[in-house]
């Protein structure tokens, strides 16, 4: 028998019973397009994740403090924070810095003249929008004389403004309140996405003194001045710290100086682990699929009996009847693949439609398909061999 009359054969069975080969395809599909859009909803994750730590600034050191405290056998994680000091030998020691910043935070209700809402305020210093990137759409950024004076000035994120002024246009010289406290609006980011346009920044010395009352400061943010100086500036960051901190030699940090790499691994880890879980529950039932289709096609053998035997009389060699039947199982396994792949593909951009980040992989498309035939192959053979064994009488004698 030739690969034509093979492949003629197995798709005049398989379409005689049209609904029957649809449904045991069905696992299949859903196996094959299940792990594709899991992996496709990670990688569109993933890559989101490394977008917005990209978007972060250029070439960003980022400074945390922090502290393992044993108690009893056991670790506490206690965060604390940097001083004045320590920010300035920073400032007056790094070779390799292009701008520094340091940064404190807190929630708080911002009040404007068209709205309010609970906003992350952001005390900075004028180099923050170096380190971070941003750029100013419309008025300025704040300057050392309002950090020094701690003047009562804001530069608002896009979608804050939007909040707070309705039309971001009208927010410039506009004022809002934080507390009991009134800020003049002097400036509007370039949106970025996502929360980083939801943000109010001020003088972080006026945070520190009015809206936080603390002398303590939560974070440092460094930008180096080329890429190829990330790891020696990175080494000089941590050596400068250890010496303002009082860390002898031996003893653990108590801060971290992460560079964008760094940060990039550690978000898109737990990513990577749940999309591998995800995908490989979804793998599961392709091996359902492959069950299913070993009991269709067994049926099979049994109502086609009379058929094997009347091929096997006429000259029809065991090999023939294996290689038959195997074919099959196959064909009707990739049917399921290319269906799912096909399914998979519209679930994504329907997904996309609505604003969930998809990233179709394509060494998991041809990676599903090639498993989907692997499964055809896995589950048709014992069928396959089963009807191969038939004795030719016994098998014509079969009502």
């Amino acid at each position: 028998m030739n690969i034509a009359q093979l492949l003629q054969t197995c798709f005049r069975s398989i379409f005689r019973n049209r609904m029957r080969s649809l449904l045991t395809s069905l696992g299949v599909i859903i196996g094959v397009g299940s792990v594709i859009i899991m992996v496709a909803l990670g990688e569109g994750s993933q890559r989101e994740i490394e977008r917005q730590i990209t978007e972060m600034g250029a070439n960003l050191l980022y400074m945390v403090p922090y502290n393992w405290l044993s108690r009893s056998s056991r670790r506490h994680f206690r965060i604390n924070s940097f001083s004045r000091k320590e920010l300035q030998k920073i400032k007056d020691e790094a070779s390799y810095a292009s701008a520094i910043s340091g940064r404190v935070d807190v929630n708080l209700i911002v009040v404007g003249p068209e709205g309010n809402a609970e906003i992350t305020v952001l005390g900075v210093e004028p180099d923050y929008g170096k380190t971070r990137n941003w750029k100013v759409k419309d008025g300025i950024f704040f300057d050392e004389e309002d950090l020094l004076e701690r003047n009562r000035v804001a530069v608002l994120g896009s979608a804050t403004a939007k909040n707070l002024f309705k039309d971001p246009e009208n927010a410039i010289s506009g004022q809002i309140r934080v507390l009991n406290i009134y800020f003049t609006v002097i400036g509007v980011l370039e949106s970025k996405g996502g929360d980083s346009d939801d943000v109010v920044m001020v003088p972080m010395d006026t945070a520190m003194a009015r809206l936080i009352n603390t002398r303590d400061i939560a974070m440092i943010y460094m930008s180096v001045i080329s890429k190829e100086y990330m790891e020696a500036a990175q080494n000089e960051a941590e050596m400068i710290l250890r010496e303002a901190r009082n860390i002898r030699e031996g003893m653990d940090d108590d801060f971290m100086v992460m560079n964008q790499k760094d940060m990039i691994d550690m978000a898109s880890a737990t990513t990577k682990t749940l999309t591998t879980l995800l995908a490989a529950i979804a793998g599961v039932s392709l091996l359902v699929g492959g069950i299913g289709i070993m009991n269709i096609m067994l049926v099979s053998v049994t109502e086609r009996t009379r058929e094997i035997g009347i091929r096997m009389a006429v000259g029809g060699r065991k090999s023939d009847i294996l290689l038959q039947f195997l074919s099959e199982s196959v064909i009707l396994s990739l049917m399921g693949g290319i269906l799912g792949i096909g399914l998979a593909f519209l679930v994504c951009r329907v997904m996309s439609s609505f604003g969930i980040l998809t990233a179709i992989n394509p060494l998991i498309v041809a990676g599903s398909a090639i498993f989907a035939a692997f499964v055809g192959v896995v589950f048709g053979y014992y069928p396959a061999l089963k009807a191969a064994k038939l004795y030719p009488i016994d098998a014509l004698r079969y009502e």
